[in-house]
C-alpha cells in the first residue's frame, strides 16, 4: 500500500463463492525497506452487502472509500433501495476516470451479493472495470495467484473460500517482503450480509493450513 510521499507494498485478494463473496489482506505498508505501519486497514464496509479493498496511496485510499460510502448511502436514502454491485462498481468506475487528470493512485477490488448473486469487480487507477471470479492487487499479487489459480472452483462455498483466501494471503506473505503483520478476511454472504472474521477465527484457519 502506498502513499505518495511514504508507503508502498500490499497484497488482496477477492473470491466468488456459490453463497457469497470472500475478501482478505495482509496489514503491512512500508517505506521503502522500512515497515512502517504492522496494522493498516485494507478492507472496508461501504455497505451491509458490498465491500472493497485497496491497494496504492493511502491518502487517495481512504478518500475513495469514503467517497463512495456515501455516494451509496445517499443512494439508498433518495431511492430506497440498495445499490446494486454493478452500478457501485460503475460509481467507482466514474469517480476514478473524472480524476484521471488528478488521479487517485488506487487498485481496488470492489464486490458483492445483490440479486444478481456474488460479484467481484477489479477497478484500476483510470477508472477501468473488470469482473472476475477471483481476483489479487498489490506487490504480492503474482504469489497469492499462483494459489487462486490452483485452488478455485466454480462451485467453491464461502466456507471454503475464507480457506483459499487465507493460504492465498499466506504465500504472498511467506514471498514478498512487503506483505506481512497479520491478515484481515472479510465476507458476504447470501443469506447474512456483511462480517469480519476475528483474529482469533483466522489464526485458527491459519494453523490449520
Amino acid at each position: 500500500m502506498n502513499d505518495k510521499n511514504t508507503l508502498e507494498g500490499t497484497t488482496t485478494v477477492g473470491i466468488t463463492c456459490k453463497d457469497g463473496v470472500v475478501f482478505a489482506s495482509e496489514q503491512r505498508a512500508t517505506m521503502g525497506s522500512l515497515i512502517a505501519h504492522k496494522n493498516t486497514q485494507k478492507i472496508f464496509k461501504i455497505d451491509n452487502h458490498i465491500v472493497a479493498t485497496i491497494a496504492g496511496s493511502v491518502g487517495d485510499a481512504q478518500s475513495l472509500m469514503k467517497y463512495i460510502s456515501a455516494e451509496v448511502a445517499l443512494y439508498q436514502l433518495r431511492n430506497n433501495i440498495e445499490m446494486s454491485i454493478d452500478s457501485a462498481a460503475t460509481l467507482t468506475s466514474n469517480i476514478l476516470h473524472s480524476s484521471r487528470f488528478t488521479p487517485y493512485y488506487v487498485q481496488t477490488l470492489l464486490g458483492g451479493v445483490d440479486a444478481k448473486g456474488p460479484k467481484i469487480y477489479s477497478i484500476d487507477p483510470s477508472g477501468g472495470l473488470i469482473p472476475d471470479d477471483f481476483i489479487a492487487t498489490g506487490s504480492g499479487s503474482v504469489f497469492a495467484y499462483g494459489v487462486l489459480e490452483d485452488r478455485y472452483s466454480d462451485d467453491l462455498p464461502v466456507d471454503e473460500g475464507i480457506n483459499v483466501a487465507i493460504r492465498a494471503i499466506k504465500s504472498a506473505m511467506e514471498r514478498d517482503a512487503y506483505s506481512g503483520n497479520g491478515i484481515l478476511v472479510s465476507v458476504v454472504k447470501t443469506d447474512d450480509g456483511y462480517n469480519e472474521l476475528t483474529k482469533e477465527e483466522i489464526q485458527e484457519r491459519y494453523n490449520k493450513i
